[in-house]
């Protein structure tokens, strides 16, 4: 069978079962099953696929299929202006936490020297993706999974900054060193109900560790807060992500805890996302 051939055969299966995305998706699928790129696999829609091949590409097409969120079978994800390796044992990075990386560079300069600590590493994405910027930089990831510590230290490794960043396997209400410049985080602020309502893709194969935060969603959010308060230096920046209604919550704890709000800024779909703020 060709590469056309097999496509038609992807996207059948994918469509039938109601992935949206059928044709681009059988696409990326076959060609990591070639090890090409997309680009290569349509210029060359006549060559042949081997039974071996052909085989793989079937076995992928039934995770996928199963909803099996296509990074997870590509074992990679695009974020800012790079790529990551992946897996279920940590989220796959979202075009809205990339407005974390875009306020952090937007405030400060090429040529600073800072301290970054990042709250919940997950893949190491925010951090290697600002680090990557600021050459002058360095910083400290913390992560409560030991696994998404072995997926970080990965990337890490994989973009050359294992010598800026220490990745650390310990809560954050164990962590205790202070003097940070600005910390960034993206925490799990899903709460019990909204958890059973995720689409199938992020319920059944993402980490739950990564999403949960308890009844109102927002038990992560307060530590990252008050941690953050004794953690920062006077002036250090709090940049962070939440979630869908949560703004109106978390500004009197932010002003409780002795933060200044400087910005809140909207997703693609004009939702408070992510906030900007200062410890007085």
């Amino acid at each position: 069978m060709n590469y056309f051939k097999t496509l038609i055969y992807g996207n059948k299966i994918l469509k039938v079962n109601n992935i949206k995305s059928y044709s681009l998706d059988s696409e990326l699928i076959l060609a990591k099953v070639l090890n090409s790129t997309r680009e290569e696999l349509l210029i060359n829609l006549e060559k042949k696929v081997d039974d071996l091949k052909f085989n793989s590409f079937k076995k992928l097409l039934l995770r996928r299929k199963k909803k099996e969120p296509l990074a997870y079978i590509l074992k990679k994800k695009e974020f800012w202006k790079n790529n990551f390796f992946v897996n279920k044992d940590v989220l796959i990075p979202r075009p809205e936490t990339e407005l974390i990386v875009d306020q952090v560079l937007k405030f400060t300069d090429l040529n600073s020297s800072k301290h970054i600590l990042d709250i919940g590493t997950g893949s190491g994405c925010i951090i290697l993706s600002i680090i990557k910027e600021r050459p002058k930089w360095h910083g400290t990831a913390l992560d409560i999974s030991k696994k998404a510590i072995k997926v970080a230290i990965s990337n890490a490794k994989m973009h050359h900054l294992q010598n800026k960043i220490r990745f650390l396997n310990i809560d954050i209400d164990k962590f205790k060193e202070k003097n940070y410049d600005l910390i960034v985080s993206n925490p799990p602020y899903i709460n019990k109900i909204n958890l059973k309502r995720l689409d199938d893709n992020v319920r059944l194969y993402e980490p739950k560790i990564a999403l949960k935060a308890g009844v109102d969603g927002l038990s992560e959010i307060r530590k990252v807060i008050s941690k953050g308060q004794k953690l920062l230096k006077r002036n250090g920046k709090l940049v962070f992500e939440i979630g869908n209604n949560q703004m109106n919550k978390i500004k009197p704890l932010l002003i409780k805890n002795g933060f200044h709000i400087n910005k809140i800024c909207s997703d693609l779909q004009s939702l408070p996302r992510v906030i900007v703020s200062t410890k007085l």
